[in-house]
């Protein structure tokens, strides 16, 4: 097992029901460490480097509109095999099909409004944590 950390964001449904702390309860029961937490009010700037793979799709307006529309939670979470783990916890990317006891299947919508984000893979969570958290932000706990 490696030690890992991801990044994860509580996304601007998560907020508006106010599912973090159960988002949140739910993960860190099974082990994982917070090392960096913050919430946050997303730019386009921000949206256009995360989302670069998709910003110029045609629906790329609308995710960033949503992902503007509240404030989101960063949340550096460290553990064993974390990546594949809170990926599993999550369920599928499509709320519609993840299943019910995942975080997706009991608290997401469809594929847009599907409470949180996590990194895919170590290489994706290395960008993304820094494109999240400045220098000093994380902590070894």
């Amino acid at each position: 097992m490696a030690d890992e950390t991801s990044l994860l964001l509580l996304k601007p449904d998560c907020i508006a029901k106010n599912l973090a702390g159960e988002v949140l309860q739910r993960l860190l029961s099974h082990g994982f460490r917070i090392r960096g937490i913050k919430m946050l009010q997303l730019t386009d700037e921000l949206l256009k480097e995360h989302y670069a793979h998709i910003a110029d799709r045609p629906f790329f307006p609308e995710v960033a509109t949503f992902m503007k529309s509240q404030p989101v939670i960063a949340v550096a979470l460290a553990g064993d095999d974390v990546i594949t783990k809170v990926r599993d916890l999550l369920g599928p990317t499509n709320s519609k099909a993840a299943a019910k006891g995942t975080i997706r299947g009991d608290f997401g919508d469809d594929m847009m409004t599907n409470v949180v984000h996590a990194s895919d893979s170590p290489e994706a969570a290395a960008v993304e944590l820094k494109r999240f958290f400045k220098d000093g932000e994380l902590f070894d706990l």
